[in-house]
């Protein structure tokens, strides 16, 4: 939190209160009431070794939530929002490979959060060449996220919303990423802290200790199974924030605490497809998504964060209702491009449907995927090239890469995914910015 805005909290300690929060070039002033500010989400307490740690109050808030119009028309626009998405969805190519790429898109955005500098790219060249190098550490980070989310979502049809869930997820989520080696799956048993140094005295902030921190779990775990009147929104920041709160882990909290407003939204029914990922919005926010949390911490602020989080979802959602409109135009212009150019093909119009999940492939790739000869998969590719489909990316007289350029180009909308760090990804990078 800015100094300017923790002075403001001091000097505002009940009733209504101030805060400021840096938004793009300059200061967001933002306004909120409520009727008891001290300890109304928890309490700082001094840990006698030169540091304080916060003791989360258990969900729902108390004084109960003032949800003004304002907050109630982004709850209804966000409403909207989620419905228009999910119907979308429906008229996707193929709802389930299109979902298989966007998640994968979600986890680049999630651990890109938290430092990691893999991209979409990567990702998905790593797929390529499977089994042809070893997996870096960055890269294996997203795809244990993907891994993570998909298991996360399976079990759901066994589970509740749990604890036990949130630990099997957890221990999916830390396979072979860097954080590997601390206790996946388990809560932690230390005293953590979030910030960058090795001294908590310099924490930024401080969760609550072992023993506090596992009351505070099974208080969470009751709030989500609880049938309490809310709105799922609502709920699902609420959660999100307690989580980040505890902070349970001795790594991974920020990816599995984002992963968990998937799984809430799928369980509580808000999405039929597990298709809202808000990384995309908090990357963008990250200063004001930070300062959102503190301020409820700090001040009791639920209101605030709950407004900030209905924006994400409102943003995200209708970002991601466009990526699927512009995948259902361009799949419809690709097949007529397919049908027309292979009228006796059976293969040509799977290639494209396969393309989908596997939008960066090598002819050896396309032919085990279709069960053809490699001479068949060659023609297939260099045909798909000549139609404007697919673009050689490597220039290499062996081990070529061809991409599917035109929905890259679409899911990859953002310029950190477009960050390359090796030559290849650099000149695909380049090509893909292109157009037929």
């Amino acid at each position: 939190m800015t100094e300017e805005c923790a002075n403001r909290l001091k000097d505002n300690e009940e009733g209504s209160a101030n805060i400021a929060f840096a938004v793009g070039s300059g200061i967001q002033e933002v306004a909120f009431h409520m009727k008891h500010v001290p300890g109304r989400a928890g309490s700082y307490e001094d840990a006698g070794q030169g540091y304080r740690m916060f003791i989360p109050a258990a969900l729902p808030p108390d004084p109960p939530l003032e949800l003004n119009g304002d907050t109630i028309n982004l709850l209804s626009e966000a409403d909207i929002a989620l419905g228009r998405l999910d119907g979308v969805a429906e008229f996707t190519p193929n709802p389930n490979l299109f979902l298989a790429m966007y998640v994968r898109k979600e986890a680049v955005m999630s651990s890109q959060i938290e430092g990691t500098q893999a991209t979409l790219l990567d990702v998905l060249r790593f797929e390529a060449e499977r089994g042809e190098g070893e997996i870096q550490a960055e890269i294996g980070e997203v795809v244990s996220y993907v891994a993570a989310i998909n298991y996360g979502l399976s079990r759901l049809a066994q589970l509740p919303l749990s604890l036990r869930l949130i630990k099997e997820t957890h221990a999916r989520l830390m396979q072979d990423s860097r954080g590997s080696a601390r206790d996946p799956g388990e809560f932690r048993r230390i005293q953590n802290w979030i910030g960058s140094g090795a001294d908590i005295t310099k924490a930024s902030f401080v969760p609550p200790p072992p023993n506090v921190m596992l009351r505070a779990l099974y208080d969470l775990e009751e709030f989500m199974q609880s049938d309490l009147p809310m709105p799922v929104l609502v709920r699902v920041a609420l959660v999100h924030y307690q989580f980040e709160t505890i902070h349970p882990f001795l790594d991974g909290n920020g990816r599995l605490g984002r992963l968990l407003v998937t799984l809430v939204l799928c369980e509580k029914g808000a999405l039929k497809k597990p298709m809202l990922y808000l990384s995309y919005y908090l990357k963008r926010y990250r200063s004001e998504y930070y300062e959102r949390l503190m301020a409820v911490r700090d001040a009791g602020d639920f209101e605030g964060w709950i407004r900030f989080f209905l924006h994400a979802v409102i943003d995200t959602a209708n970002h991601a209702t466009s990526i699927a409109r512009q995948i259902v135009g361009l799949n419809a212009v690709h097949r007529h491009r397919v049908t027309s150019g292979f009228a006796r093909s059976p293969q040509a119009p799977a290639l494209l449907e396969w393309l989908y999940d596997n939008p960066i492939t090598s002819i050896r790739k396309a032919a085990e995927a279709l069960s053809v000869s490699i001479p068949t998969a060659t023609k297939l590719v260099r045909s798909f090239e000549d139609l404007g489909i697919l673009v050689e990316t490597t220039g290499g007289m062996r081990g070529k890469l061809y991409a599917y350029r035109d929905y890259l180009s679409i899911l990859c909308d953002d310029d950190a995914t477009f960050e390359a760090s090796t030559a290849v990804d650099q000149a695909l990078s380049t090509r893909l910015r292109g157009h037929v």
